[in-house]
């Protein structure tokens, strides 16, 4: 492990760490209601998007196929431009601000079923007032637009004003240098930021092999497997107040 330094940054993971999405028992069904509501958009603004049937497949197959790539050469995509690339074969003719809703649409069914944590902005306003600063490190095609819309509805927002989406930087969670562009924005060495996540391998050992601590979040994504040896882990963000106290006080 790590030589204990004092905390300066927190950087968290989005999904199952301050946004709580939950289990999904089907993809399809929440893709086809997100297709659904996309299609009755363009729909309404004349698109020639054809019969639902053929709209739904082509978006559903096109996703799958570069989600596929994406988690073989470790680089993701951005939904925004996919859209964009496969809407303009069709003859799509929308603005920049009717491309990010139609983007926010996909989108959509996925925010309504999430959650926060009660009490989470107190918690990081408590986190900001002890003077550490906040970040995002995410793994997602989605755009930065949706998510950043998706944390301005939940009131997250001003809390991170450091956020790195892998859609936008192109390397995935566990490459270091996507933790390590985070540390650079921030403006804090590795060494004096925790990085919260819930996956043991993506989020856990890729923050400790950028040099910084980690702290394993419990969810269903872990449930069951052990962190690695000294790593801290918490039921909720609320403890992490006291575990920065803890910590510093080691150092």
């Amino acid at each position: 492990m790590l030589p204990r330094t004092k905390i300066e940054a927190i950087l968290f993971d989005l999904g199952e760490t301050l946004l709580n999405f939950g289990r999904i028992e089907s993809t399809a069904k929440l893709f086809k209601d997100a297709g659904r509501r996309s299609y009755t958009y363009l729909k309404k603004l004349n698109q020639p998007v054809g019969p639902f049937r053929g709209y739904f497949w082509r978006n559903m197959l096109g996703l799958r196929l570069r989600y596929c790539i994406s988690q073989v050469i470790g680089r993701d995509f951005d939904s925004l431009a996919l859209l964009e690339k496969y809407g303009r074969r069709r003859g799509f003719q929308l603005n920049r601000r009717q491309w990010q809703e139609l983007n926010w649409l996909w989108y959509e069914p996925l925010r309504q079923r999430s959650s926060t944590e009660p009490g989470l902005t107190r918690t990081l306003t408590k986190l900001t007032q002890a003077g550490l600063k906040l970040g995002i490190v995410s793994n997602t095609f989605v755009n930065a637009g949706a998510l950043d819309r998706h944390l301005t509805e939940e009131g997250l927002i001003d809390f991170f004003n450091t956020r790195v989406y892998s859609c936008d930087f192109g390397f995935r969670k566990p490459d270091k240098r996507i933790f390590l562009e985070a540390a650079r924005q921030i403006g804090t060495q590795p060494e004096n930021i925790i990085y919260v996540g819930d996956r043991i391998n993506k989020d856990v050992k890729g923050a400790l092999r950028a040099g910084m601590q980690a702290v394993l979040k419990n969810a269903y994504t872990n449930a069951g497997k052990k962190p690695p040896t000294g790593v801290e882990t918490i039921e909720s963000i609320f403890q992490l107040p006291d575990l920065v106290d803890k910590l510093n006080e080691k150092r």
